[in-house]
């Protein structure tokens, strides 16, 4: 079989092959072998863009040769001005990768990668998805995502979707008139794995527990499902397995840097440390322990076209304390820094938390399909579902309780029920919003 997916990076300029060969020669060193690289290319990637980036010389002021701690966190904020402002010299609109990331931190930015490091991207995404037998030459996805409405920009996604050996199905729908139509494709379509944005994919499987059918016993080439961009909850995990009967892979990515974490075959969710560096760093930026949970800062160890150094991605995370410098290991993703919920006792609650109270409630007698919490005022939440029929008032109870317990009392919620809840133009669905 032509590999197609190989061909089309080739001809848009992205080495590939070169790209493969050194990301196998990474994945064999020792461990001091390994240290020594780190090392280097830490250096290295600091050293080019003192060098020749304006914006970075600028970002770092007149240290002359800085320590790595002493290296400033680059945030979202910083990247908020043109991209001609920040690329690296030698680098232009016609010589990189471009794209935009989704805004769903709320501070979206255009970014750039040089071509060798988006092709190490794509390597280490395929060596990944290969732990599970997945090859996107001849790998057949069944894929959960948004899609630009207008011509052009749909046309082009279709057209990657072919080379990519793909099916989409568009998430801006997900009635069970549409989701009948998924399972059609599932039942006449060999796929060999799913892949695509977790509230999505847990939406089918309810929809799939609803009608007991089983998605394995129609779709038998089907592999795996791997799920990114939102919160994997355990229970939703144990559902997709038990309507799936396939392995479920979670992922942790970010389009400007490259795949964060992915879950191997022994179930741990394992860095990449092959392209990037990982830190965890507290409200001082120290470096924290293994174990202590703080802010993940990411250094992308190969992008000269743009700096992506210390760089604060806005997520909350803990690395295991059996991690190592070769082989982290993240043990828990606590969601985005910028979804806080400020409560009136002046306690600070990740917004996760009430999702994940609610959920265990709302979601008791499989009416409420999905929902999201909206913060609005200072002690007022609003939360909106979908469900065939209204909360009762027993329900509604049973979650101001938990939250008074596990948060504080006397906090206030409105209940609204909606037909589809309201999702990003990516077709992400954010769980807790604050708007405070």
């Amino acid at each position: 079989m032509v590999s197609l997916f190989d061909i089309s990076l080739k001809i848009n300029g992205f080495p590939i092959k070169k790209a493969k060969a050194e990301l196998d020669k990474i994945v064999n060193l020792s461990e001091a072998e390994y240290a020594d690289f780190l090392q280097n290319k830490k250096k290295e990637i600091v050293d080019f863009h003192l060098q020749n980036n304006a914006f970075y010389q600028k970002l770092v002021g007149n240290k002359i040769v800085p320590q790595w701690e002493d290296l400033p966190i680059l945030n979202k904020q910083n990247l908020q001005k043109p991209l001609k402002e920040r690329l690296s010299k030698g680098y232009t609109l016609k010589n990189i990768y471009l794209n935009k990331t989704s805004g769903s931190s709320g501070t979206p930015f255009v970014f750039a990668k040089d071509k060798y490091c988006h092709a190490l991207t794509w390597s280490s995404i395929f060596m990944r998805f290969g732990w599970y037998n997945i090859n996107f030459n001849h790998s057949y996805q069944a894929r959960f995502y948004g899609i630009p409405l207008h011509f052009l920009g749909y046309q082009k996604e279709r057209f990657k979707d072919f080379l990519s050996r793909r099916f989409r199905f568009p998430v801006f729908d997900l009635s069970d008139a549409f989701l009948e139509k998924v399972l059609k494709k599932f039942q006449n379509k060999k796929f060999d794995y799913i892949n695509g944005y977790t509230s999505s994919i847990v939406l089918f499987a309810k929809f799939l527990e609803n009608k007991n059918i089983i998605l394995k016993e129609i779709c038998p080439t089907l592999k795996a499902c791997f799920v990114t961009s939102e919160m994997l909850f355990e229970s939703d995990k144990k559902l997709l397995e038990k309507q799936f009967k396939i392995p479920i892979i979670n992922e942790y990515g970010a389009s400007e840097l490259d795949l964060i974490a992915f879950e191997n075959t022994q179930g741990e969710w394992q860095i990449n440390a092959e392209t990037l560096f990982v830190e965890i760093l507290d409200e001082n930026d120290q470096v924290l322990p293994h174990g202590k949970e703080g802010r993940i800062v990411i250094t992308s160890l190969f992008n000269k076209a743009h700096p992506f150094i210390r760089y604060d991605i806005g997520d909350i995370g803990i690395l295991d304390e059996k991690s190592t410098l070769q082989k982290p290991i993240l043990k828990k993703l606590m969601g985005r820094t910028n979804d806080i919920a400020l409560l009136p006792s002046g306690k600070k609650s990740p917004g996760l938390t009430f999702y994940y109270v609610t959920k265990s409630i709302i979601e008791d007698d499989g009416n409420v399909k999905e929902f999201i919490i909206k913060q609005t005022k200072l002690d007022t939440f609003e939360i909106e579902y979908v469900s065939d029929k209204a909360l009762n008032s027993n329900q509604i109870l049973k979650i101001e309780s938990a939250i008074a317990s596990y948060l504080e009392p006397n906090l206030k919620f409105s209940f609204v029920r909606k037909d589809v809840l309201e999702r990003t133009n990516r077709g992400k669905l954010q769980q807790f919003k604050s708007f405070l």
